[in-house]
C-alpha cells in the first residue's frame, strides 16, 4: 500500500464521509472537539492496518483530505486524537479505531471483546490503551455513481393517503417460511420482493409496507451472551447501510434497491422504520464504535451536572443530540440518501420525541421539523412519529407537526378495551372512531394524521390478544418480568390453545369485529404482517429477540377465511371509504340532513350520561356525507356478549359487511323491517341502496 506514500491532499469539507469521483476519494469527518483526525487505511478484509496519516484540513468542525487515485473498495477507518476527560465529557481514545458515521458499507463483525472499550469495564473513567483496530468494524468506499443501478424508470408512487393501508412487517420474519420463495432467499429483501409474497399483499389490497428496521445493526452483549439476538433491530451502527444479514446475495444494497423496484411495480410503498434516537455504542460503560470516539459531546445529550454520563430518553443507554448541527446534519443526510438512491416512499421515527428536544424539552417547530419542512428532496414522502419516549415530557400525541401520521396509542387502547371488555366509555370509542379529533382537530391536523392500529409489533399479536390474558415470554431469559404488563387483553375464557369450539368461535369473531374496526374507523389504518391469518407468538408480547419460530410467521397454520375477510374489508375501504378525511360537524344542514350523526339502539342520539356510561357497548353512526360512497352509511356496533334489536333510521338498508359471519359477507337487506338484530360481539356495516334526495337523516 503506497497510497499514502504521496501524502494526502487537502480535499474539501464536503459531503461529509468518503466519496469518490473518478480520480480519488475526499474524505471528511466531524470533530468539534478533537486535536487530530487520522485516516487509516486496510486490506480488503479490513484485518491489517496498512498505513496511517492525518487528515491534513480543517474547515470550522469538519477534518477532511483528498487520497488521490483512491478507488471504490478502499477499506478505512478513523482516529480521534483530543483530551479524555469523562467529567467534561470528552472520551477521546486514539488507541481505538472508529467507523465513520457516514459510512455506506460496514466491514467486520463486532464481537464485544474487550478492547472495544474506551474505557476499562470496571470504573469506566479509565482509558483502555489496548488498540482494537484488527477486530473494530470499518466503512469501505463504494461506487455511488448516479445510473450504476438501473432503476427501469421506478419513482416514488406518491399513494394519497385517503387510500393508504399501512402493513407493519419484519423483513425476515415475513417469508422465513413462505411457501413459494426460494429457500436461499427466504428471510431476505429478495424474498419479500417474491411473486409469493407480492401475491399475499395484493391479496389483501394493503398499499404501504412499513418495514421494521432495515438499518445495519447490533446485537446488544445481554443478548449475545444469551445466545439470542436483537431480532427487531432498534440498535443502529450504520445510518446508511442495509442490514446485510437479510440479504441473499453479496450487495445488500442493490438487493435493496432490486425489491423496492419490484414491490413499486406491484403497487406497494417501502415505508422504513428508523431508529435516529440513540446509537448501539449504549452507556458510559458500553463500547467505543464511532460517535463517542469522534466527539462524545458534541454527538450526544449529556446531563450538565454529570458530563460524564448520558441523558437517557430512549431506554438505551444514550441519546443523540438532534439540536446539534452535525448531527442533525447526518440524519438529513440520511434520510435523503435513503429517498434518493433507495427510493424509499417514507420513514417511521422511532422514539420520535428525541428528534424534536431542544435544551428545555419538545419543540414542535424545532430544528429537526424546520429542516424536514423545507427540504426538497423529502418533500411528499411520508413521516409517521411514535409520539412518545421515556424522557419528561416525552409523551406527545398529537403535538407533531402539520403533515405529520402519529402512531396513535389512544385508538389502540381503546379499541381493545371497548370490545375485550375493558374500561372505557361508549364516548371515548366515538372519539377514536372518528378520527380522535380531541388530538388533531385543533392542531389544524387532518383525521388522517391518525395511524389506527389494534396491533403493532410491539406486544401481542391479534391472535394472542383474544387468547392470553398474561404475557409468556420466558424464552427472553428475563423471568417473565419484560414486555407490557397492561395488555387490554382477554382469553376468551382460557389461557392459550384449545379445541374448545365456543372459545374458538368467539375468538374468531372478535378477531374479525377489531379488525374491522381499525379498517373502518376515520383515519390512516395499520395493520401488523400476520394478523390477517392468525399468528400466534405464543403469548410473547415483546420477542425483540427470537429469531425463531416465535416470530416467525408460519404460513402453513394460516386461516384462509380470515386472511379473505381482511382482503374484503380492505375492498370495502377502498371503494366506500366510510369516513372521510375531513373533520365532521354533525350539525344539520337547511335540510336537516346530518353530515355525521350517532345513535343509540333505539335510534336516538345518546344523552350525555349514555355517552359517559362505561358499562355500554352498543352504537350506532349514521355516515350521510361518506368519503367516497354514493351513499349514506350506517356502522353499528355491538361489544356486549348478547344479541341486540338495533332500531334503523328510514332507508332501504343492506349488509356490506357483517362480522358476525366467518366470511364477513352481510347477508341481511331491509325489505321493510325497522330492526336489525345485530349480534353479540359484531359490527355490521350498511349502505342505503336508493336513498331519496330529500330524506332527513336522524338527529
Amino acid at each position: 500500500m503506497d497510497r499514502l506514500s504521496h501524502g494526502l491532499q487537502a480535499g474539501r469539507a464536503w459531503p461529509m464521509g468518503a466519496h469518490w469521483d473518478g480520480r480519488g476519494v475526499n474524505f471528511a469527518v466531524f470533530s468539534a472537539h478533537a486535536s487530530a483526525v487520522e485516516l487509516c487505511l486496510f486490506d480488503a478484509d479490513g484485518h491489517t492496518e496498512l498505513c496511517r496519516q492525518p487528515l491534513p484540513a480543517r474547515t470550522g468542525d469538519v477534518w477532511h483530505g483528498y487520497l488521490p487515485g483512491a478507488a471504490p473498495g478502499l477499506v478505512y477507518g478513523l482516529r480521534a486524537h483530543g483530551p479524555w476527560r469523562p467529567d467534561r465529557g470528552h472520551r477521546f481514545n486514539a488507541h481505538k479505531l472508529l467507523l465513520d458515521p457516514w459510512a455506506r458499507e460496514i466491514v467486520g463483525h463486532f464481537d464485544w471483546r474487550d478492547p472495544h472499550f474506551g474505557a476499562d469495564a470496571e470504573h469506566a473513567q479509565h482509558m483502555d490503551m489496548r488498540d482494537n483496530a484488527r477486530s473494530a468494524l470499518k466503512a469501505r468506499v463504494v461506487d455511488e455513481t448516479p445510473g450504476r443501478f438501473d432503476w427501469q424508470g421506478d419513482t416514488r408512487l406518491l399513494t394519497p393517503i385517503e387510500d393508504t393501508v399501512l402493513y407493519e412487517l419484519h423483513v425476515r420474519a415475513f417469508t422465513k417460511r413462505l411457501r413459494g420463495v426460494p429457500e436461499a432467499q427466504r428471510g431476505t429483501y429478495a424474498g419479500l420482493a417474491s411473486d409469493a409474497a407480492i401475491a399475499h399483499l395484493q391479496r389483501l389490497g394493503v398499499t404501504a409496507l412499513c418495514l421494521l428496521p432495515v438499518h445495519q445493526h447490533l446485537d446488544e452483549r445481554p443478548l449475545v451472551e444469551r445466545g439470542l439476538v436483537n431480532h427487531w433491530g432498534y440498535n443502529t451502527v450504520g445510518f446508511f447501510c442495509p442490514e446485510p444479514r437479510y440479504a441473499a446475495g453479496a450487495n445488500a444494497r442493490d438487493e435493496f434497491r432490486a425489491m423496492v423496484r419490484r414491490l413499486h411495480a406491484a403497487g406497494l410503498e417501502v415505508i422504513l422504520d428508523v431508529v435516529y434516537n440513540h446509537t448501539a455504542e449504549t452507556d458510559a460503560r458500553g463500547p467505543t464504535i464511532a460517535w463517542r470516539g469522534l466527539d462524545n459531546a458534541s454527538w450526544y445529550r449529556l446531563p450538565s451536572e454529570h458530563r460524564a454520563g448520558y441523558e437517557n430518553f430512549t431506554g438505551t443507554g444514550n441519546t443523540l443530540d438532534l439540536a446539534h448541527p452535525h448531527t442533525l446534519q447526518m440524519v438529513m443526510d440520511s434520510l435523503r440518501f435513503w429517498v434518493q438512491q433507495m427510493h424509499v416512499d417514507g420513514f417511521r421515527f422511532d422514539l420520535a420525541p428525541v428528534l424534536g428536544r431542544a435544551r428545555h424539552g419538545f419543540e414542535r417547530d424545532g430544528a429537526f421539523f424546520k429542516a424536514l419542512a423545507q427540504d426538497p428532496v423529502l418533500a411528499g414522502v411520508k413521516l409517521i412519529a411514535e409520539p412518545w419516549d421515556i424522557g419528561p415530557g416525552g409523551y406527545q400525541l398529537g403535538n407533531f407537526p402539520a403533515g405529520w401520521l402519529e402512531w396513535n396509542d389512544k385508538f389502540r387502547d381503546t379499541v381493545r378495551a371497548f370490545w375485550l371488555g375493558g374500561d372505557c366509555t361508549r364516548g371515548e370509542f366515538a372519539l377514536r372512531l372518528a378520527g380522535s379529533s380531541d388530538l388533531y382537530q385543533a392542531q389544524r391536523r387532518l383525521p388522517a394524521d391518525s395511524v389506527n392500529y389494534v396491533v403493532s409489533h410491539d406486544g401481542f399479536t391479534l391472535a394472542d390478544l383474544v387468547s392470553y390474558d398474561m404475557r409468556h415470554n420466558e424464552a427472553n431469559g428475563e423471568g417473565n418480568r419484560d414486555g407490557h404488563a397492561h395488555n387490554l387483553s382477554w382469553n376468551c375464557g382460557w389461557e392459550g390453545p384449545t379445541d374448545d369450539p365456543q372459545v374458538l368461535a368467539l375468538r374468531a369473531r372478535l378477531k374479525r369485529s377489531l379488525l374491522a374496526t381499525v379498517l373502518l374507523a376515520q383515519g390512516t389504518p395499520m395493520l401488523a404482517a400476520g394478523d390477517e391469518l392468525g399468528h400466534t407468538q405464543r403469548g410473547n408480547n415483546n420477542p425483540y429477540c427470537q429469531d425463531n419460530e416465535i416470530t416467525w410467521i408460519d404460513w402453513s397454520a394460516a386461516d384462509e377465511a380470515l386472511i379473505d375477510f381482511t382482503a374484503r374489508v380492505v375492498a370495502l375501504r377502498r371503494r366506500w371509504l366510510p369516513l372521510a378525511n375531513r373533520w365532521y360537524t354533525g350539525v344539520a344542514d337547511a335540510q336537516g340532513r346530518h353530515d355525521l350523526a350517532w345513535m343509540r339502539r333505539t335510534g336516538e342520539a345518546p344523552t350525555a350520561d349514555e355517552w359517559n356510561n362505561r358499562t355500554s357497548r352498543v352504537l350506532g353512526a349514521y355516515i350521510g356525507a361518506p368519503g367516497r360512497a354514493g351513499a349514506p352509511l350506517l356502522l353499528l356496533v355491538n361489544a356486549r356478549d348478547l344479541d341486540l334489536d338495533f332500531e334503523l333510521p328510514p332507508g332501504d338498508w343492506v349488509a356490506e359487511l357483517d362480522t358476525a359471519e366467518p366470511d364477513g359477507i352481510g347477508r341481511w337487506r331491509r325489505h321493510g323491517a325497522a330492526r336489525l338484530m345485530l349480534r353479540a360481539r359484531s359490527l355490521v356495516l350498511l349502505a342505503d341502496a336508493a336513498p331519496p334526495p330529500d330524506r332527513e337523516t336522524p338527529p
